[in-house]
């Protein structure tokens, strides 16, 4: 018997779309100049779910328990923020980092090694330069705090009558007053005080910064091969396949990049052993100070202290020193591993050896000696120059072993064909001298009253080293020459901008053309191109630095007098132009510091302020300590592994949940490093999403081993789906050009900015100009994270809920 059918007016019973099996959560990660939880969720309450006061995983207080009601978050997902700036703002007194600049610029240079693999020996060398470089500006930092207090102070002006006269405060130390601290030899013990407190108050910063910063132990994970100490194979994401020995396919296996590893983000070792060496440093240098000059009067006059015992204690500095460059020289990060092993001895011996040095080197020179007094500059002209020599040297021998390792592997997108490394170390050095001559300069000015110091005329005091008013002397120049690259960006970013008009409003047509916004988005965008114009600006400035540091240090040992004495009978116009300079950039360098302390004072507690440098900043001090353990402390030792904890935590807890984790800016960096850093199992469950990015645009160009071509297409592999938002009004972030056959698909843009060119019926106010900002306001944002839920999870049908028809939807009280 035939079954029955329905009547023609039956209808079948209504199905609801498809649900996904888990709740997704979308883990929020700010950039630049940081964002309150309430700013980042949309909503005034809001709860802590894990953290601590400066860094903190947030959610609304409505979501808190989103996991038990997935019910109620069909349609989106479950919103977590994490803040992070308060590791990288704060008070006002964190200014006092950006005395820090040169430290933290050298340890940029460590990490701005190009890509290269098989090159083992050559990315050791690299680093050992590096190190070196960054050992010189420790001694060249003491060296100036030993200038400014024991020679101008201590040994000029305390020696000279009518400075210390000036000076009622140095009436005790000078010579007419014949008291115990009156002989030079216990003058100089007590001035080697300030060197030695700043040399302390050093490793005192370091070491507690580590324990506030830098003590996060990443996730546990899988050791590397020993064999395999730089991840020669790690940069090409998992289920890479590569050739083996005879050249037939080898089978995948899933390898990760360097910022991968399980020590990358925990280098304890290192850094303690780079503290003890540079604290050492100091200390030495400190001691070399005071005890050469007792040790030099002893060589030319008999007095009541054998010279023996100078020359012990020279030979005893001399042999730490030694010490010092061998543990600095030695093998750096282990990346395989976490560095948790500590070197004790060495590490409580070596600082400890240099302090017990620095104390005989203060008895020696208290030695009463009746006879010495002190007159005209205690001889560290020498070791400036020797310093600033030996840097361009170690700068040279830099680019030397970085362009071979470019033209071992080069990528077109790499700065400066790989030279980029050795031209930040050079800017590097160029901020040390800068910022402690102008320290010097400015003390002997105002010591020396009306006089100028080094000119010979009306002055009581003769004057810092010679090199460092030639140093003084050659920014006027440098600003000079500077002045031809710019203009070329002015004419350049001007003619890019007319000719970006026709295009602009071809975008928008059939809107009507008008000029006056035309010509403001054409030059917003054609502003934000400068970005990509940095490399050649640095290597214009790095070569012209070099030069004119050369010319500097050529022209004080040839003359061995300041440039204004020098140029004496070369002509009028000479004359002139020499005073000029050296006046101008003896002023120039003590304005330009205090702009920047004020600066950077203000851009901590003034968010603008913070937002237009913060990159900078940020950027600098992504990276670990790898060069110098006295730069600012790394963020993003905290950062990394709290992200990569709390997803790997989420996704334990929720077997069948998807997980999106969303950065802008700064942001998108500390979310592909945490991706990189979770277990391999939880990696394919993990959508990227990333918006106003500098991955590709700023780290992959400066950084080409660690986020160049070949970590990002690795990076797009090993999670389930990535999309990538950019406009281009940005002028930090940019597309990451994924480069794989076929397109993957990763970038979305250049999306439209503004959304709508004039007023419309939607829009009946003027839009603004986003450029950086606000991504989430374009509806792009919502179709990009809709997408990646899509892509995460399998649907099954609301069987359930379309029996009981309870008459729910969307959210609910559960």
């Amino acid at each position: 018997m035939a079954p029955a059918t329905p009547p023609p007016s039956a209808t079948p019973p209504a199905t609801e779309p498809p649900q996904h099996t888990g709740t997704a959560l979308e883990l929020l990660v700010h950039g630049v100049g940081g964002a309150t939880p309430q700013e980042m969720l949309g909503d005034p309450r809001t709860v802590r779910v894990t953290g601590d006061t400066t860094a903190a995983v947030y959610r609304r207080s409505e979501d808190a328990d989103g996991e038990k009601h997935p019910e109620r978050y069909r349609d989106e997902p479950v919103a977590e923020a994490y803040c992070w700036s308060g590791l990288t703002s704060g008070n006002g007194s964190r200014a006092l980092w950006l005395l820090l600049l040169p430290f933290m610029v050298v340890n940029l240079a460590h990490w701005m090694r190009p890509a290269a693999t098989g090159r083992t020996r050559s990315v050791r060398l690299y680093g050992v330069l590096v190190r070196l470089v960054a050992l010189s500006l420790t001694v060249l930092l003491t060296a100036a705090a030993c200038e400014v207090a024991l020679d101008l102070l201590a040994w000029q002006c305390a020696g000279a009558d009518a400075c210390a006269e000036r000076r009622s405060w140095l009436g005790f130390l000078s010579e007419r007053q014949g008291g115990w601290w009156s002989q030079p030899g216990r003058r100089l013990a007590l001035a080697a005080l300030v060197p030695t407190a700043l040399v302390g108050l050093l490793w005192y910063l370091s070491n507690r910064t580590w324990s506030a910063y830098e003590s996060q132990r990443p996730l546990d994970g899988e050791d590397f091969d020993e064999d395999d100490p730089f991840g020669a194979a790690a940069a090409h994401g998992p289920d890479a396949p590569g050739p083996d020995a005879d050249g037939s396919p080898r089978k995948a296996v899933p390898v990760r990049p360097a910022l991968g590893r399980p020590g990358f983000w925990y280098g304890r070792r290192l850094v303690a052993r780079l503290r003890a060496a540079h604290t050492a440093a100091g200390f030495l240098t400190v001691a070399a100070a005071v005890a050469g000059a007792a040790a030099r009067h002893d060589r030319g006059a008999e007095g009541p202290v054998p010279r023996f015992i100078g020359a012990a204690v020279e030979g005893g500095i001399v042999l730490c020193a030694l010490v010092v460059v061998w543990v600095v020289c030695r093998r750096g990060r282990s990346e395989r591993t976490r560095d948790t092993r500590l070197d004790g001895a060495l590490i409580s011996c070596l600082p400890g050896s240099a302090l017990a040095l620095l104390g005989l080197a203060v008895l020696y020179a208290s030695w009463s000696r009746p006879s010495w007094q002190s007159s005209g500059t205690l001889p560290g002209e020498a070791t400036f120059r020797f310093l600033a020599l030996g840097q361009g040297i170690l700068v040279i021998a830099l680019a030397v072993v970085a362009r071979g390792l470019y033209r071992r592997t080069p990528e077109p997108r790499t700065v400066l064909y790989g030279l980029g490394g050795p031209a930040v170390a050079m800017l590097a050095c160029a901020l040390g001298g800068v910022m402690t001559g102008g320290v010097a300069q400015r003390v002997a000015d105002w010591l020396d009253g009306p006089g100028t110091p080094g000119m010979g005329r009306s002055s009581d005091i003769a004057g810092p080293p010679v090199l460092l008013s030639w140093q003084a002397s050659v920014i006027p120049v440098l600003l000079l020459l500077l002045l031809v690259p710019v203009l070329v960006l002015v004419v350049r970013t001007a003619r890019t901008a007319r000719r970006l008009g026709p295009v602009i409003e071809a975008e928008y047509a059939p809107e009507p053309p008008d000029e006056g916004r035309t010509r403001r988005i054409a030059r917003i965008r054609a502003t934000a191109a400068l970005t990509d114009s940095a490399p050649w600006i640095l290597g214009v400035v790095s070569t012209a630095t070099l030069l004119l540091g050369a010319g500097a240090i050529a022209g004080s040992w040839y003359s061995d007098q300041v440039p204004g004495r020098a140029a004496d009978g070369s002509g009028p116009l000479l004359e002139s132009f020499a005073d000029a300079a050296q006046s101008t950039g003896s002023w120039l360098i003590g304005f330009g510091f205090i702009l920047f302390v004020a600066g950077g004072r203000r851009a901590y507690k003034d968010a603008s302020a913070r937002r237009t440098i913060g990159i900078l900043w940020d950027v600098g001090t992504f990276w670990p300590r790898a060069a110098h353990p006295f730069a600012p402390p790394c963020y993003a030792e905290r950062a990394v592994p709290d992200l990569a904890s709390r997803m790997s935590a989420w996704t334990s807890t929720t077997p069948r949940g998807r997980l999106v984790i969303s950065g802008h800016s700064q942001g998108s960096v500390l979310a592909a490093s945490a991706v990189w850093q979770l277990p391999d199992a939880t990696r394919p469950r993990v959508a990227l999403l990333t918006y106003g990015s500098p991955l590709e645009r700023l780290y992959g160009r400066w950084f080409p081993a660690y986020f160049g071509s070949e970590p990002l297409l690795g990076l797009h592999r090993s999670v389930h789906c990535w999309r990538n938002l950019w406009r281009a009004t940005d002028p930090i972030g940019g597309p990451v050009r994924i480069g794989a056959d076929p397109d993957p698909g990763v970038d979305r843009g250049p999306l439209k900015d503004p959304l709508a060119y004039g007023r419309t019926t939607k829009l009946p106010l003027p839009e603004p100009i986003l450029g950086h900002s606000d991504y989430q306001a374009d509806p792009a944002f919502a179709d990009a994270r809709a997408d990646l839920l899509e892509e995460l999870g399998p649907r099954v049908p609301r069987q359930a809920e379309a029996r009981t028809q309870k008459g729910t939807s969307g959210r609910s009280s559960g």
